[in-house]
């Protein structure tokens, strides 16, 4: 493990009810306490802006100079996260890449079940011009994928650990279930709320089991201690083109954690890529 991502699991208390026990509402204020500890302020960007776009609040930050834009999706397992969450690595990466980066605060589960947040999602990427990436970590990393399928023209789909398949049997399921953040039961319950009795076998849920041939180039990132290692992988390697990045001595989560180096530096990493994408 990594030391920083160790010293961070550590500190994490360990004596509460298990994660997919506590209420909706306690688990969303506890996501928001993580994000003001291990997230950090985030580094000045020229202009940030709260505004609409499709009737969908998003968050615009516009490096001066920007070139292109990045659809950006947050995590959260459909049920947790906002702009706020994820306003951190939005920073580095609308920096790092020269980007504009639209950060979308889609409508969250079990209020808004499927296809509620797909919806806003596709409805904000479709209201964008210009040259396109779009970006999202684990559930956010999930409609990004989808979304990527359904609009034309995507020059990269940027998935850090995203979730691409409601199986949850790979092996990475049995290997880091219950001491690295993320369980299986969480996960469960996250589909369970997000789908409301919907299928998750289906593609709009599932882009593991998609017609891939005509996906757009992707730029995969995994955790190697993460529950949804095996599948991000599994979906990297049945795209057309894609770049695979597994970062060693990582956990779920890691990716918005920028008060650590390893985060940062997968932030650089990665904006290098979007910036080549977006010409």
């Amino acid at each position: 493990m990594n030391p920083e991502i160790q010293r961070l699991l550590d500190a994490f208390p360990d004596d509460g009810p298990p994660a997919h026990e506590i209420p909706i509402e306690q688990a969303r204020m506890a996501h928001i306490t993580e994000t003001k500890v291990i997230a950090g302020d985030g580094v000045p960007v020229d202009h940030v802006e709260d505004t609409e776009i499709a009737g969908v609040p998003v968050r615009v930050y516009e490096p001066a100079d920007a070139r292109g834009t990045v659809a950006y999706l947050h995590g959260g397992g459909w049920v947790m996260g906002s702009r706020d969450s994820v306003d951190a690595v939005c920073r580095a990466l609308a920096n790092d890449a020269g980007a504009r980066v639209v950060s979308i605060g889609y409508r969250l589960a079990p209020e808004h079940p499927f296809p509620a947040a797909l919806n806003d999602a596709l409805n904000v990427v479709r209201a964008l011009d210009g040259p396109l990436v779009v970006a999202g970590d684990s559930a956010g990393g999930n409609l990004a994928a989808v979304v990527a399928l359904k609009v034309p023209g995507v020059k990269l789909q940027l998935l850090i650990y995203p979730v691409t398949d409601a199986g949850l049997n790979t092996p990475s399921y049995s290997e880091f279930d219950g001491d690295f953040g993320l369980t299986a039961a969480s996960m469960r319950r996250f589909f369970n709320l997000y789908l409301d009795g919907a299928s998750g076998l289906q593609p709009d849920v599932s882009p593991l089991r998609a017609d891939l041939k005509d996906a757009p180039p992707a730029y995969v990132i995994t955790a190697s201690h993460d529950v949804l290692r095996d599948e991000g992988e599994a979906f990297a390697k049945a795209l057309p083109q894609a770049e695979l990045h597994r970062v060693e001595g990582s956990v779920h989560g890691f990716w918005r954690w920028q008060t650590t180096e390893i985060a940062r530096a997968t932030v650089r990493d990665a904006a290098r890529a979007v910036r080549q994408a977006l010409g």
